[in-house]
């Protein structure tokens, strides 16, 4: 089983599509379903961590990734739970800025590492802040620099500031980035500000051709490299439209991804932070191989790419903050993404009986805390 270790719910950055909406004037939504929260889930983690390892014990293959907030503020559990942790792999979400606060010896022991990056500076810093994206590139040289192998995700957060198709080759054809694979999600919290945002448009006028022209830039470089990128959104789809193999949620929320609170509270999403009714125990006496299941209802159920996109997310399709037309705007991409890599299916396939790539290629890991779905 896979699991995100949430450390702390703090950060050191307030990025715009993030908490800085926190301080906006939002709209209220007229949509969005209540869900009841348990308001007194601690800042940091707060269990011992005696009954943790207890608890991945009853895991014959237990993967953990470290997730905040910004879980390099704590550091020094980091350290200590990779130190002690009877874990088979560990991966960690951040946002970069304080990688060089684990030693060598640390970060060389995880398998997978996601570095919050937005594309070219002037996009990064907009959102995250001036100097962030020199400050993590430092860092993200600095450990390959001491040994660091395993892979390394670029991982964007996708807004109408954002041409994707730039984006997405300005961090896989520089070949002085140190980033192994990419991956992307849109901003489609619509949190109260759809009314003032141009989504919409910029969906159909940019967003959705540009996945169009991505993937047809991906199998061209099967085509003339012999090499299968690691974009996310599109390596782990075209995995399973070969293999003609259905999905749940591609995340693994609910089904083998599961989230274990400040508290000890095991949730079946990360960001489902205190929706107590949801939760699947507690690390104190649950069963890590018999945790309750979560599925993905309502629209999706009858969807008809319900098996290629699993249902996008769970959390939105239990609090369902969007409306009808703004529902559809986000599946649209979905569809979009479907129809692109349906299309290019075909040659895909020929290329691979041919002998310029190989099914092996195709090969990640799963529910290594990619969304998959943007």
């Amino acid at each position: 089983m896979y699991f995100h270790l949430i450390l702390t719910d703090n950060c050191n950055l307030c990025c715009s599509y993030c908490r800085a909406k926190a301080f906006l004037d939002l709209d209220e939504s007229e949509n969005e379903r209540a869900v009841e929260i348990d308001e007194n889930i601690p800042i940091d983690l707060e269990y011992d961590l005696d009954t943790l390892y207890a608890f991945l014990r009853k895991d014959p293959s237990p993967t953990v990734t470290f997730y905040g907030g910004e879980p390099l503020l704590r550091a020094d559990l980091i350290e200590r739970i990779v130190t002690e942790a009877p874990v088979q792999r560990f991966m960690m979400q951040t946002n970069g800025l304080l990688l060089n606060r684990l030693s060598p010896a640390i970060i060389n022991q995880f398998t997978t590492i996601f570095v919050s990056l937005d594309g070219k500076k002037d996009l990064t810093d907009a959102s995250r802040g001036e100097g962030v994206y020199d400050r993590v590139m430092n860092n993200v040289r600095d450990i390959r620099s001491h040994g660091y192998s395993g892979e390394l995700i670029a991982r964007m957060t996708v807004t109408e500031k954002t041409d994707i198709v730039d984006a997405v080759h300005w961090l896989a054809d520089n070949p002085d980035f140190p980033f192994s694979s990419i991956h992307w999600q849109l901003d489609a919290n619509f949190a109260g500000d759809f009314s003032r945002r141009q989504f919409a448009a910029w969906a159909a006028g940019s967003y959705n051709p540009g996945i169009r022209s991505l993937v047809q830039d991906w199998v061209d470089h099967m085509e003339t490299h012999g090499e299968v990128l690691r974009w996310y959104p599109f390596l782990d789809p075209m995995e399973d439209l070969l293999l003609g193999r259905p999905s749940l949620l591609r995340c693994g929320s609910g089904h083998t991804n599961y989230s274990i609170m400040t508290d000890g509270h095991i949730a079946p999403c990360p960001v489902m932070i205190g929706m107590k009714q949801y939760y699947a125990g507690h690390i104190r006496d649950a069963d890590p191989q018999n945790l309750d299941h979560i599925s993905v209802g309502g629209e999706c159920e009858t969807c008809a790419i319900r098996s290629f996109c699993g249902g996008r997310c769970l959390y939105s399709n239990i609090t369902r903050p969007w409306g009808e037309s703004e529902r559809r705007l986000v599946c649209g991409t979905v569809e979009n993404l479907h129809a692109a890599l349906s299309a290019a299916l075909p040659r895909v396939k020929e290329l691979l009986t041919h002998g310029t790539i190989t099914r092996e290629q195709f090969h990640h890991e799963k529910f290594n805390g990619c969304e998959i779905i943007p």
